[in-house]
């Protein structure tokens, strides 16, 4: 442990994030000493064990084998992001409280641009050239829009027998197209993040150009006007400047009621740090599909899949989290999972090296860090080089992909591994991309 602390001190001192650590910790600590309730971590942060101790998160990093590296990577610094999660009907009194601490003129919310997508700016098109709502309606719904399949109107114009057709035989149409072609992607609308707050060591417009507008609608605590910077989440982060989510969860919302409920009736109430993570009652009511108010597994695709694997752990929750994703769900390893859970099929691994690290989830590559490990195991690379490798398959581009994915198979063959075993494993790693999710966050949520 204290190896493990002293590594994360020495990468966060020498990175310059010292303050931003401090910074959380003291406007968390700020909320739990008015009662505000705070959730237990989310996202990568609850892989960091300098977090635990200062207790920005609840979650100890080292009973769940979660990576430092997957939050703070040391080869290839990034800003850290460190989300919070508050209690949805009090989160506004953390962000002024933050606002009077730093000074009201250092802390600002953050713009949302809202741009055209290919719908939009067919609709848009078409009402100022003249076409009717029912022409322009009908060409649009031709344009697919799903969260897991959408197209641009460029590729909708080479994909949809439709909407060709009547770019190729119809010239209104196709001045229509065109121009909504242009337009896609454009910057249409601002709004405020609904969560992001940056906060400067000075006047905040010594920094980044800002504008002012009314906190209606903004959880800002108060009725004056607001600071809100004129940068993006990603110009802000390009200008080194300090930014975080405050995020308003109605479910702490409802633990807290109910807790208070508890405590009215019974004169106490359970201590819910405290709480045991291997109650069988619990997983009793989990198998047989109680989930109604149940946090995360209240649908009914989770509930689906906790009685499918007959969940009896906290490890079962911390899969389920993961795999109830459109990749998971679209590859069927939820299924995989739950057979060799079951005993329906047998768990083996490509390489003995590879048990230790698939052992918890029956050899079924569920976690990002997983990846991680796998690559620091079998390329012998730092874990901060696996984190490279693990970006570079998320990010789905291909060429950067097989450059990384190569790298990582010619060190582990280097190290006298079998190369077709070798490739089998890069493929998975390739594939993993498009469904890996971040263990730290499915084990604080």
């Amino acid at each position: 442990m204290q190896q493990r602390l002293d590594y994360e001190l020495g990468v966060i001192t020498s990175t310059g994030y010292a303050g931003y650590f401090l910074i959380v910790a003291d406007f968390i600590q700020a909320a739990r000493d008015r009662g505000i309730p705070v959730g237990p971590g989310r996202g990568s942060a609850a892989g960091s064990l300098v977090a635990y101790a200062l207790r920005i998160t609840d979650v100890c990093p080292l009973r769940f084998d979660l990576l430092f590296e997957r939050f703070l990577n040391p080869e290839r610094v990034s800003m850290p992001d460190i989300d919070i999660d508050f209690c949805y009907e009090r989160r506004g009194e953390v962000i002024e409280y933050v606002r009077e601490k730093y000074g009201r003129d250092s802390v600002g919310q953050i713009i949302t641009f809202g741009t055209l997508k290919s719908r939009a700016a067919v609709k848009d098109v078409g009402r100022t050239l003249g076409f009717t709502p029912a022409e322009t309606d009908a060409l649009a719904k031709l344009i697919p829009n799903a969260p897991n399949f959408s197209l641009t109107v460029r590729e909708a114009i080479d994909k949809v027998p439709e909407v060709k057709k009547l770019y190729r035989d119809d010239e209104r149409y196709r001045e229509l197209l065109d121009f909504a072609i242009k337009l896609e992607g454009l910057s249409r609308h601002a709004g405020v993040h609904a969560a992001g707050v940056v906060i400067a060591p000075g006047p905040l417009d010594d920094y980044v150009p800002i504008c002012t507008q009314g906190s209606r609608g903004t959880s800002a605590g108060s009725d004056e006007s607001i600071v809100v910077t004129q940068y993006g989440m990603n110009s802000l982060e390009h200008a080194g400047m300090l930014k975080m989510d405050f995020l308003g969860l109605s479910t702490l919302t409802v633990i807290d009621d109910a807790v208070a409920s508890i405590r009215s009736r019974t004169g106490e109430a359970p201590d819910l740090a405290t709480l045991p993570l291997e109650d069988e009652k619990t997983y009793r009511m989990l198998r047989a599909g109680k989930t109604a108010g149940v946090f995360q597994f209240e649908s009914p695709l989770a509930t689906d899949i906790l009685k499918s694997m007959r969940a009896d752990r906290f490890d079962d929750l911390v899969a389920s989290t993961a795999l109830m994703r459109p990749g998971p769900l679209d590859a069927g390893m939820h299924k995989v999972y739950c057979k060799r859970k079951r005993g329906e099929e047998v768990v083996t691994y490509a390489l003995p090296e590879l048990e230790e690290i698939l052992d918890t989830t029956y050899g079924v590559i569920t976690y990002q860090e997983q990846l991680m490990r796998i690559a620091q195991k079998l390329a012998g690379i730092s874990l901060g080089e696996a984190d490279v490798l693990r970006k570079a398959v998320g990010k789905k581009d291909a060429a950067l992909t097989r450059g990384e994915v190569g790298k990582f198979a010619g060190k582990a063959v280097a190290l006298g591994h079998d190369p077709k075993i070798i490739e089998d494993i890069a493929g998975q790693i390739e594939t993993f991309g498009r469904y890996g999710f971040n263990k730290s966050h499915a084990v604080a949520y």
